[in-house]
């Protein structure tokens, strides 16, 4: 008999989408409209955006208000500040599951369908996205993701996430609640990185998703060169003395499989 014929079957996530906004007023728009015309509910966090991108986030909301939720929080935090707190705000909301999306329209939400799916198939799992690449992504950005991958394989003793940056992913609610609540993580693009590698500190297994990933030519970036790059490496200093903490558990980990 086969695996699929005898398991039990699993509960159908409750997934929500938290999309973080810093002043992206017109393209995550088309970022919501893609999320609703796949069913799911939406958690806009306006992480203390200007009135202008502000006044479009609430017209957002007023037109689905049953779907599609403004969390405004007065002072910019960070994209690790406003993903916390969305998170948060699922988990109060009944999710299961979150979804994590850019506001920019960098991630391809013709993918949408496939991380439902696979969350639906494989509830358990981190899902992270593993951006494909076109030729619009900044070469300087391409490049210095490589040293974070590394560390991050070396703060794991895995290979388990192969893109550790790719702001596009399903998190299992209840352990990623659980590390926020845990630790003090990053507030900022450090987040990304350090929740992964919590997450599988944790136990949770890893489903990487390729995916396609296109920079706009008049995108707002706020990946701010120094303040970013030397958070990320505090942030590496921090999980490197952590993993030396859990180093007996990550082997014998590794030893089970």
């Amino acid at each position: 008999m086969r695996d699929s014929e005898t398991r039990p079957a699993a509960a159908t996530p409750r997934l929500i989408a938290v999309v973080p906004v810093y002043n992206h007023a017109v393209p995550v728009q088309q970022v919501v409209a893609h999320l609703r015309a796949v069913n799911l509910p939406v958690i806009l966090v306006d992480d203390g955006s200007e009135p202008q991108c502000a006044a479009v986030l609430q017209r957002l909301a007023a037109q689905d208000s049953q779907n599609v939720t403004v969390l405004r929080l007065p002072v910019n935090q960070g994209k690790g500040g406003a993903m916390m707190a969305g998170l948060q705000a699922a988990a109060r909301a009944g999710a299961s599951h979150a979804l994590q999306i850019d506001a920019d329209g960098q991630h391809d939400c013709a993918d949408l369908p496939r991380f439902i799916q696979a969350a639906a198939q494989h509830p358990e799992h981190f899902i992270c996205g593993c951006p494909v690449y076109d030729a619009s992504v900044p070469k300087g950005r391409l490049y210095g993701r490589y040293a974070t991958h590394i560390w991050v394989w070396i703060n794991t003793l895995s290979l388990a996430i192969k893109d550790s940056m790719c702001g596009y992913r399903v998190y299992p609610l209840a352990p990623t609640v659980g590390c926020i609540n845990a630790a003090r993580l990053g507030r900022r693009m450090d987040f990304d990185v350090e929740i992964a590698v919590r997450l599988v500190w944790a136990g949770v297994p890893v489903l990487n998703m390729p995916t396609r990933v296109h920079y706009p030519q008049d995108g707002v970036s706020h990946f701010k060169v120094l303040r970013d790059n030397a958070l990320i490496s505090w942030m590496h200093t921090r999980l490197f003395f952590g993993m030396l903490l859990r180093l007996p558990l990550l082997l014998w980990r590794k030893g089970q499989r």
